[in-house]
């Protein structure tokens, strides 16, 4: 793979949309996956319930308890409250759009700063229209790129930051909302959770939550799931899963192509659909190791923020919408 110095440009539509018809056709079964698991808002309790106890279990510590607690404990709850945020995006949990938006919104409150219904918006437009750089928010900025290149140091210091990047690339995002009065509702559930912890438990706990939430995104090993998902580290396939032991912790978000599949189907049966398909998933590249992903990316120059496919083709037929249709209708 050589050197990259502009975005690899596809003439083709993205990929999962038909291979969501071909797997269907030859396992018409998978239907019987989609639907809701109400049990995840267990999950979504536990893991808030855990980052409080945490944040007040390190208060009395030292900063050096606060920093191993964040990278070696928090992290890990943090990404799995993010991957509980993915669920209520995609309705997975309830059968009301509400009662989803609001699960979000309280798994949230431990990630310190309010994001969970922006990227409900935002990830919906990347399954929609995955390539297309005016409406998918995943893709960095032409700047970004740029800037980060391939170089060391430009990578640590794009993983170390990550969420402000993210926050950059909103501009551009034109047909997507910014605010609204559920935006407005996220926010003041999190200033009431930061004051909330401040006062009743301490600042070494708003610390902890907040080197928690970066080291979940950033510069981790768990951040190289953001490297796994779309970025070209094995020729031009554009989606990779990953099946390594941290889907355990991380409540199967590696299964990426799956998701991309079939939007429709929970967490927790998103492995049983690569069960019952092997010869659609096995026969694609993947991961085994996040860690060995993340040292990877950073130290190996032919991986830079190029690496990722653009495209023009908007699709006539978005495969995922705001309502989150079942796979009957997406794929008619």
């Amino acid at each position: 793979m050589q050197q990259k110095k502009s975005f690899v440009y596809s003439q083709e539509s993205e990929p999962h949309r038909n291979r969501t018809k071909t797997i269907l056709k030859a396992h018409p079964q998978i239907r019987n996956l989609i639907g809701k698991n109400p049990l995840t808002i267990i999950a979504i309790l536990a893991l808030v319930l855990f980052q409080t106890l945490m944040g007040w279990a390190v208060e009395g510590q030292s900063w050096w308890i606060v920093l191993g607690a964040a990278y070696l404990l928090g992290a890990f709850a943090d990404h799995a409250l993010f991957v509980m945020i993915h669920e209520c995006s995609h309705r997975l949990i309830f059968k009301s759009p509400v009662a989803n938006r609001l699960a979000g919104i309280f798994a949230n409150m431990p990630l310190i700063f309010p994001s969970s219904v922006s990227f409900e918006r935002y990830h919906i437009k990347h399954h929609s229209f995955q390539g297309v750089h005016e409406l998918d928010g995943d893709l960095p900025n032409h700047w970004e790129a740029k800037l980060i290149d391939n170089y060391f140091i430009g990578k640590v210091i794009w993983l170390l930051f990550y969420p402000f990047f993210q926050l950059f690339r909103i501009s551009r995002l034109k047909e997507i909302k910014p605010f609204d009065k559920w935006i407005a509702l996220n926010w003041l559930v999190q200033i009431a959770f930061v004051t909330g912890v401040t006062l009743f438990i301490g600042p070494k706990a708003l610390v902890f939550m907040v080197l928690s939430f970066f080291f979940s995104v950033g510069l981790h090993p768990l951040g190289a799931r953001w490297i796994q998902e779309h970025y070209l580290t094995h020729g031009e396939q554009e989606t990779y899963s990953y099946y390594g032991v941290l889907n355990h912790v991380a409540f199967n978000v590696g299964y990426h192509n799956e998701h991309h599949d079939f939007p429709s189907i929970p967490w927790n049966r998103l492995p049983q659909i690569r069960n019952t398909a092997p010869a659609f998933y096995n026969s694609l590249s993947y991961h085994t190791s996040w860690t060995k992903l993340f040292f990877r990316f950073l130290f190996d120059k032919e991986i830079s923020l190029y690496s990722r496919i653009v495209r023009k083709n908007r699709g006539a037929v978005p495969l995922c919408d705001q309502s989150t249709p079942d796979l009957a209708t997406q794929t008619n």
